[in-house]
């Protein structure tokens, strides 16, 4: 998946314009590097467009994962996009949404499986059978 169908996927699920989608992306995966191990950072953005690839890049010396929650993720987002909670948790489930189609199903599995319980409301509905689809 290029970045542009990538942009008009979470502008579509996240019902805003492709400029403020963008924002809403960047601001989600930024944060999702910060959430994952180094390693899996990598690997994630092995699968990903060059523009996605430059947001995800971690920190040359940090493997660690930062433990946060699901509310923490939430407003990280809002925080980095200027938006209030509602959005941001809605620009979550739509990067998340639209991750799981840009990547195979292992890897997606591979970023999933690092998540606390507390996300499964925002990962949950990438991992529906119909999501692929919308």
């Amino acid at each position: 998946m290029n970045f542009e169908t990538f942009v008009d996927k979470v502008a579509q699920r996240a019902r805003t314009s492709p400029d403020r989608a963008v924002e809403l992306t960047r601001a989600t995966v930024e944060t999702l590097a910060e959430r994952l191990t180094g390693g899996e950072v990598l690997d994630l953005a092995a699968q990903l467009p060059k523009p996605l690839q430059r947001m995800l890049k971690p920190h040359p010396d940090t493997e660690a994962a930062d433990r946060f929650g699901a509310a923490e993720f939430v407003a990280r987002v809002g925080q980095r996009a200027g938006v209030d909670g509602n959005a941001a948790r809605d620009a979550v489930r739509a990067v998340f949404t639209t991750l799981r189609e840009a990547v195979t199903s292992g890897e997606f599995e591979d970023v999933v499986v690092q998540m606390p319980r507390d996300y499964r409301d925002m990962v949950e509905p990438a991992l529906a059978p119909d999501a692929m689809r919308r």
